[in-house]
């Protein structure tokens, strides 16, 4: 019998004309203050989640999406938002993109968030896929050897 529930979110913003024959996701372009509408959607289906009884909401972060799809740069961050407007509802991180981070500064903001939200973070990292965003980050991922043994060396040698 499945006893617990989960819910993901991308972090899409409401987004008009879209499916075939509407604006193509390359042409779109969102202001800051339209982006930023992520966070106000994101939390009240966090408070409808804990409501109907899921036991985790993941999310993903992902940075630079003038798109208005995949706009939480930070996870961490968000979690410990989500834990202050619910009681029980954890919070997956799918993923926290390691080769974007340093790995002593993700292992240190994940254990503060642990912390400020009496352990509902879930932890997940990932090598990335976006070009634009690791690569930004001074990464690499044109590069998948580099990117893999980068991802490897900050996973295993930070104890994360």
């Amino acid at each position: 019998m499945i006893t617990k529930f989960d819910g993901s979110y991308a972090g899409h913003i409401d987004i008009d004309n879209v499916g075939y024959g509407g604006t193509a996701v390359n042409d779109r372009r969102f202001s800051n203050e339209q982006l930023a509408t992520v966070f106000d959607k994101g939390r009240d289906i966090a408070k409808l989640l804990e409501r109907v009884g899921y036991d985790t909401f993941w999310a993903a972060e992902h940075h630079f999406q003038p798109e208005g799809y995949e706009c939480i740069p930070n996870l961490l961050m968000w979690a410990v938002d989500l834990a202050h407007v619910t009681r029980r509802l954890k919070f997956g991180c799918g993923f926290n993109i390691t080769p974007m981070w340093h790995p002593l500064r993700l292992a240190e903001d994940f254990a503060t968030a642990d912390i400020l939200t009496s352990g509902r973070v879930i932890f997940g990292v990932g090598r990335g896929y976006h070009t634009r965003e690791v690569e930004t980050f001074g990464a690499p991922l044109r590069d998948q050897p580099a990117n893999r043994d980068l991802f490897e060396e900050q996973v295993e040698g930070g104890d994360l």
